[in-house]
């Protein structure tokens, strides 16, 4: 008896001292309200996987990762996740609020949910488009006061990743390099407003023929630099649709320019169809003069201009920012 006893011991001994080899994978699974679509779509420099979502929103899958932030799609909606094999990582949301409701539990969920934290906060002080229209040292201020709130929650987040760590310190050198070189050349642009618009010439009409600007003399003709491979431009797209919608019959035409390469003429004109694109749409046909002049360096690009060719701004308000219309209403249009 006691021999059996002594073995039983050294087996628990044996078994309590094994090591389970670590997870050389991610499991991320979790639950969506009012999904978007029947996938996720998540997505780095090097990788790019589908995971499907059930009907009931439910989600669950394997992948092996570099340490690194990753997206999260949802339809058009994103958010920023870290990934580090060895995680079981569970996301919670609901769509309908995604980034005020996005929650993550399990193994590394600190990491993501400081993340969240930080995509709402940036959403909450980042009000660049009124920034630009301080002075420099006003303008610098702001965006040191921007740098000291996210390092703060950078500094209280505890158990954070080392890697992730050196990446956030890293990226709020280049936050504020970002803002800093976009406010410069924001400045720049409103030498344009009050002037004489750049004009573009026989661009080719989606509906048939060609238009110029100076057809379009006599009403308000705000501008949408775009093209068919730009995200962030189709993102803009319900929000440029609706504002269409709500001041059709005004004086104000909605041109959309698209400066896709030729090759991508039949892709510009399917999208339209598809996407059932409002207003008058525009192909530039590889003439890159227009953009040039307003010195366009990232689409989408919105420009206004009066009716008497003027240019009111040669970098408007994107139609998902409410300052738009507030714009429209100062206009009286």
């Amino acid at each position: 008896m006691k021999n059996f006893i002594y073995l039983l011991l050294i087996g628990l001994v044996f078994t309590a001292c094994k090591e389970e080899a670590p997870k050389d994978y991610v499991t991320f699974s979790g639950k969506i309200t009012n999904q978007n679509s029947d996938s996720l779509l998540i997505r780095s420099r090097t990788v790019s996987k589908v995971i499907k979502v059930k009907a009931d929103g439910t989600f669950s899958d394997t992948l092996k990762v570099e340490p690194g932030v990753f997206l999260v799609y949802d339809g058009a909606e994103q958010a920023r996740v870290y990934l580090k094999n060895g995680y079981d990582l569970t996301m919670k949301l609901d769509t309908q609020s995604f980034d005020e409701t996005i929650n993550f539990e399990g193994e590394g969920a600190q990491a993501s949910n400081y993340l969240a934290k930080k995509a709402l906060l940036m959403e909450e002080i980042l009000d660049v488009e009124s920034w630009f229209e301080l002075d420099e040292a006003a303008f610098n201020v702001k965006v040191k006061e921007s740098n000291k709130t996210f390092k703060d929650l950078l500094d209280n987040t505890e158990d954070l990743d080392s890697l992730l760590i050196v990446s956030e310190q890293k990226d709020a050198v280049s936050l504020e390099n970002q803002l800093l070189s976009m406010y410069k050349e924001k400045q720049g642009l409103m030498t344009l407003n009050g002037k004489e618009s750049p004009e573009f010439v026989d661009y080719e009409n989606y509906k048939g023929g060609s238009t110029s600007l100076a057809d379009l003399k006599g009403k308000y003709v705000y501008i949408d630099i775009w093209a068919t491979w730009c995200g962030p431009c189709l993102a803009e797209i319900p929000s440029l649709k609706a504002v269409e919608k709500e001041y059709h019959g005004k004086n104000i035409e909605f041109v959309s320019i698209s400066v896709d390469d030729q090759s991508a003429h039949t892709k510009w004109r399917t999208m339209i169809e598809e996407k059932e694109l409002g207003g008058m749409q525009l192909f530039a046909k590889n003439d890159r003069s227009f953009v040039t002049a307003y010195n366009v360096t990232g689409i989408p690009r919105f420009i206004l201009i009066d009716p008497q060719g003027k240019v009111v701004k040669a970098d408007a308000p994107r139609p998902s920012n409410p300052q738009l219309k507030k714009l429209f209403q100062s206009l009286e249009i």
